[in-house]
């Protein structure tokens, strides 16, 4: 589990394809002595799995489901990624639960200059769009970010100068794909609600009425 922190960038040191399959070697912009085998640490916000420690670098396999569900196929040695390690517990959750699953890609449709901060739409199909809220949070590239606004088809969130100086969005373009994943919570509860009981066909009552009637607007 992580929380969209980022913790450091890397750059992609090698990335083979071998049929439906790749490894990834990335090394790191800041070292890290206790990164162990098997650990999980998100790559643009994508759960991997440590297989292999260097100095300055680790390397993970990525599977077919991962290749076709997330940006990583389209990566290129010298490719900037963020990166994240799991979150121990006890510590401070600073932005959202992340899973590290990525549910699909989006296309960036604009990246504006406002002020300080950078305004930046992303454009999503709608199975995606579905659990994106305004003032909700969104998990683009593994950063924890908050939707300034949505309609149908797209979302809209604002960068703060911190977070585009410590993260790969200061090279990302109109026309690039990025990594999303929803905020977990939504799913569950769309599952809970819409649920029925396999022993008599009723529905569950987690519904509508239920949640307005215990404080939930």
């Amino acid at each position: 589990m992580f929380t969209g922190i980022i913790e450091q960038t890397g750059k992609v040191k090698s990335f083979l394809k071998g049929g439906n399959q790749a490894k990834i070697t990335i090394q790191f912009q800041k070292s890290i002595a206790d990164l162990t085998l098997g650990e999980s640490i998100a790559v643009n916000g994508v759960c991997l799995t440590v297989v292999n420690t260097g100095r300055d670098c680790f390397s993970s396999d990525i599977s077919e489901e991962t290749l076709i569900r997330t940006n990583l196929g389209e990566l290129k040695p010298l490719g900037v990624v963020n990166l994240e390690r799991a979150i121990k517990v006890g510590e401070r959750l600073g932005g959202h639960l992340v899973s590290g699953h990525i549910d699909g890609t989006g296309r960036i449709l604009s990246k504006i200059k406002k002020g300080e901060d950078v305004l930046l739409t992303v454009e999503a199909p709608g199975k995606i769009m579905r659990y994106i809220v305004e003032k909700g949070s969104i998990a683009v590239d593994g950063i924890s970010l908050t939707v300034a606004f949505c309609d149908k088809k797209s979302f809209t969130i604002y960068i703060i100068p911190h977070t585009e100086a410590c993260t790969n969005l200061k090279w990302k373009k109109t026309g690039d794909i990025v990594n999303l994943e929803n905020d977990v919570i939504g799913k569950y509860i769309e599952k809970f609600v819409n649920i029925k009981n396999h022993n008599n066909g009723k529905e569950s009552g987690l519904n509508k009425e239920f949640l307005t009637e215990h404080g939930f607007r």
